[in-house]
């Protein structure tokens, strides 16, 4: 069970103002980065038992946060995919890139979370250790950081869906403590899919609205987990050139991003491991995780009001494989957005804002549009 620490968090508080005031001296309206920390008896293997920190990153206007409560229904929870941190990916500082800040000037009290291993939460010990990496990764990092290539001490994959199941039930739990509703909405990106969604699955009583991008659904996935740690990886590691490398190679459209919005990112990506910054030109690492559970039987059974969005361009999760996973959803209520000129990086590109509305639209009303089903495009 979680046990969230109040001390902690006040005494960890910090809120930053980042929008102008507006004329009359009314500050209600201003946004407020606030930081959580919130306690997890942890099902990692490596640190199964032992008590982890999840990160968690609030953004909601003054006005919401000192003057009242927020409605039952505008309270969301991000959770993000296999190797950006949630507050990378989902509040990025340049611009109206910042999703998270796009919804909290609508209104809504807005939270993202760092599963084990991520970001500002807890890193398990063999994240440190360059051997638990695969032999062609340590390359990068000899002889700065190794004599020669060695062996993982490690036995296999990090995290579990399981473990990053029971992070994101500590963070549902605490934020709606704290906010004294029933339910949060998930928005979700990539493998924030499997997360959020088989989440979702699981406790349907707890999730009001759901949003998910990208997601990476396997309708063929067993069921239960392998003995963990499953053989594998232990974690990796991402360069800024790989980055780059990644993302250009998705890119269709002129001036489908601008560079400026790319530095950004990568600056708040190595800000965010301060230890994998300092590994060789700087990296971001992330474990490896066992994937099981959200299946075709999980995602049918699953009846949340559901938005799912393919970028065109991408080449992560290509779009016939997110169809796959609206056909096999078993929502009524459900939309499948078919975003153009959009890669997996949608967030940080030129139709974000469209991805952005849509979802707003979808957390308000449970519509795009007039829409409650079937298939919307955006930007063609």
């Amino acid at each position: 069970m979680t046990r969230s620490l109040s001390a902690l968090v006040l005494a960890a508080l910090v809120v930053l103002f980042d929008v102008a005031a507006p004329a009359a001296g009314d500050d209600g309206q201003r946004l407020l980065t606030i930081d959580h920390y919130v306690r997890v008896t942890s099902k990692v293997p490596s640190i199964s038992g032992q008590l982890a920190q999840i990160y968690v990153r609030e953004r909601v206007s003054a006005g919401v946060a000192l003057r009242g409560a927020p409605a039952a229904d505008k309270v969301v929870l991000f959770v993000h995919g296999a190797g950006t941190p949630a507050e990378v990916a989902f509040d990025t500082p340049i611009g109206t890139h910042s999703w998270m800040a796009y919804l909290a000037e609508a209104g809504f009290d807005v939270f993202s979370m760092d599963t084990t291993g991520y970001g500002r939460s807890t890193r398990p010990a063999p994240m440190n250790d360059p051997c638990n990496l695969a032999e062609a990764q340590q390359a990068q990092f000899v002889p700065a950081l190794l004599a020669a290539p060695c062996k993982a001490p490690y036995p296999g994959q990090l995290t579990s869906l399981a473990s990053d199941w029971h992070d994101i039930d500590a963070a549902v739990d605490y934020v709606r403590k704290i906010r004294g509703v029933s339910k949060v909405s998930l928005v979700a990106w990539s493998l924030g899919g499997p997360r959020a969604g088989g989440y979702a699955a699981q406790h349907p009583e707890k999730v009001h609205r759901m949003v998910l991008f990208a997601p990476a659904y396997n309708r063929t996935a067993a069921a239960t987990p392998p003995a963990l740690p499953n053989p594998g990886v232990v974690f990796n590691t991402q360069s800024r050139s790989e980055f780059m490398a990644n993302w250009d190679r998705q890119v269709g459209c002129t001036d489908q991003y601008a560079p400026a919005v790319r530095d950004v990112v990568w600056t708040e990506m190595l800000a965010s491991d301060p230890v994998g910054a300092t590994w060789g030109t700087g990296v971001r690492r992330a474990p490896s995780t066992t994937t099981f559970g959200w299946n075709q039987a999980a995602i049918g059974g699953t009846t949340i009001p559901t938005m799912i969005v393919a970028g065109a361009l991408d080449k992560q999760v290509p779009p016939d494989r997110v169809k796959v996973a609206y056909d096999d959803l078993g929502a009524t209520d459900k939309v499948f957005v078919d975003l153009a000129c959009s890669s997996h990086n949608a967030m940080w590109e030129r139709n974000h804002l469209l991805m952005f509305k849509a979802s707003l639209d979808w957390l308000s009303r449970g519509a795009v549009g007039e829409q409650k089903t079937g298939v919307i495009r955006l930007g063609y």
